[in-house]
């Protein structure tokens, strides 16, 4: 069957989500075609990019870095433009001629241009967690608005997505769980690396350690959140806006074999889960083609090497960020943005050796209760909260110290 290329940027194109997109697409250059990337500072694997998909444009975040890579790029003869700044990623993620967008980028920074290309009414690939956790309400008006069609590539959610009903993963704000018999979604978790560790040497846990995770190969920055749990917890707050899901019918659920994704348990019994190899091609595949399927890489699940499936209930106090997060959420307001700025902040201050894993909640905990009330009115107020408790973040890990 023949198909109309479909046209792709990708902001966040050097890290792990970024590099497995670009390799389920170099799989299919018949169906994809790479419009722009972006990327902050592997410059080298850039201009790989550049090299073997040929894209338009490069965004990068500093003009030093642009005029690196513009000078690598004509050494090879490459004709890709390169451009610099919010305004550029914001450019490449709503230009007409893109159809789809994979929003990649970690952190904060990725937000203006994902909630911009759900504005312009593109096809979004979301796995870019904290626009929802910051800006969920305004995101999904916007999509809502413009007749964006959203896919979100986290696996947990990806699987509660395949694992719904079709007319409610397309449409969940035309419907509600108890139209469409829904009971609660289950969002699996591994449990991370220190799940069975003794509790009374979690304080003496090192940045090595913390980004060592058992199943999934990721970035230091999630690595760390995926330890703390609060990976999980801002997984939570994206399915309740991502699925109009009520906040006391999402349920986490430790899973240490990372093989059944995520479930979604029905009024009549039925429970329908998704399970696959951890490996993230499976999401960004689906994503990339859906509602069909596609090679992805992907080496088939053998469930006779696993042999066996366990699960446990989360231990909040092992986890407090997990609890952060739902008070969050029930909280609403400005406090999902504080939970997300502040655990940020804290998560490169254990990073940089300057904080104890367990010192991680106690700043996310103090920056709730100083700013959680602000009022947030619309994305500028988001940013200014969001800029704010990083300082505030900044000061109380160094009085920790």
């Amino acid at each position: 069957m023949q198909h109309a290329k479909q046209v792709i940027t990708i902001l966040g194109a050097t890290g792990s989500i970024g590099q497995s997109t670009l390799d389920v697409i170099a799989r299919h250059p018949e169906r994809y075609e790479v419009f722009a990337v972006s990327g902050a500072t592997q410059l080298e694997r850039l201009v790989q990019i550049a090299a073997q998909f040929l894209p338009r444009y490069i965004v990068v975040l500093e003009e030093a870095n642009a005029a690196l890579i513009r000078a690598q790029l004509k050494d090879r003869a490459l004709k890709s433009e390169v451009l610099v700044g919010q305004d550029a990623l914001i450019a490449i993620a709503t230009a007409p001629e893109v159809d789809a967008v994979m929003a990649a980028i970690v952190g904060a920074a990725g937000m203006p241009a994902t909630l911009a290309a759900a504005q312009a009414g593109k096809k979004v690939l979301l796995a870019n967690k904290e626009t929802l956790v910051l800006a969920g309400q305004l995101f999904m008006d916007a999509v809502k608005a413009s007749g964006a069609q959203l896919l979100p590539i986290d696996s947990e959610h990806n699987a509660i997505f395949q694992s719904l009903p079709a007319i409610y993963r397309e449409q969940p704000y035309a419907s509600s769980f108890d139209s469409a018999g829904i009971e609660k979604l289950l969002l699996t978790a591994s449990g991370g690396p220190f799940r069975t560790r003794p509790f009374d040497t979690l304080a003496s846990i090192t940045p090595a350690e913390a980004i060592k995770h058992p199943n999934w190969s990721m970035g230091r920055k999630i690595s760390v959140d995926s330890a703390s749990l609060m990976n999980k917890g801002l997984e939570v707050i994206e399915a309740f806006w991502l699925f109009n899901a009520p906040i006391d019918r999402i349920e986490v659920v430790v899973h240490p074999q990372s093989v059944i994704h995520s479930m979604v348990q029905y009024r009549d019994g039925s429970v329908i889960a998704q399970l696959g190899s951890p490996d993230m091609r499976t999401p960004i595949a689906y994503g990339l083609a859906y509602p069909e399927r596609i090679e992805a890489g992907v080496k088939p699940l053998d469930l006779f090497s696993i042999a066996r499936l366990d699960f446990e209930a989360p231990d909040l106090q092992r986890f407090p960020c997990l609890a952060l997060a739902y008070s969050a959420i029930r909280q609403g307001g400005a406090a999902p943005a504080v939970l997300n700025a502040a655990n940020e902040i804290a998560v490169d201050r254990f990073l940089a050796a300057e904080l104890k894993f367990t010192q991680i909640p106690q700043v996310i905990e103090a920056c709730l209760g100083q700013l959680a009330h602000r009022q947030v009115t619309c994305l500028q107020s988001l940013l200014e909260i969001d800029a704010d408790t990083r300082l505030l973040a900044q000061q109380l890990a160094a009085e920790l110290r």
